[in-house]
């Protein structure tokens, strides 16, 4: 004799809605929920910092370049070339690890300016900067004043500004 028509299928627990006879309703079982940052890496450039980083700290007043002596100097003639641009990176060395970056800077200050109070508040500005825009975690910023920059100084370095 052959066993009557279902009987092989699996049998739906007693709580469980049925339809027709021998199907079951499963109720779509939520999916774990994964947080979005987790789905995948996200890798920064160490260019990238070194941009953020420079222009944060050319935001604050007092700083009048970034970069030494021959860094300037490589890059006001890399400005003249035509199609060349300012680079936003230069004086700025960083280490960028997954989690975390080191920043080294090197500028030349505005003469009169408190170089500790200074340097204080570049720290702060380049710090939030970073973070904000990486979510890196910065370990530490490292400044090296190269030079300062006197106000008669700007005479020497313009010779735009004279009369032809």
């Amino acid at each position: 004799m052959t066993e009557p028509n279902g009987s092989t299928l699996p049998q739906p627990d007693p709580g469980e809605p049925r339809t027709d006879p021998g199907t079951t309703l499963h109720a779509a079982r939520p999916r774990l929920q994964v947080p979005p940052e987790t789905r995948g890496r996200t890798t920064i450039a160490d260019g990238v910092v070194e941009k953020i980083a420079g222009i944060a700290a050319r935001e604050v007043p007092g700083i009048h370049a970034l970069g030494g002596g021959f860094t300037r100097t490589m890059g006001a003639m890399r400005d003249r070339v035509p199609g060349g641009h300012p680079s936003a990176g230069r004086g700025v060395k960083v280490e960028v690890g997954e989690k975390q970056t080191a920043i080294d800077l090197q500028v030349v200050v505005a003469y009169g300016v408190s170089i500790t109070d200074l340097a204080a508040e570049v720290r702060e500005n380049v710090i939030a900067a970073v973070e904000r825009m990486t979510g890196l975690e910065v370990v530490e910023v490292n400044i090296a004043v190269n030079d300062v920059h006197l106000p008669d100084e700007d005479t020497l370095e313009n010779p735009e500004g004279r009369v032809h």
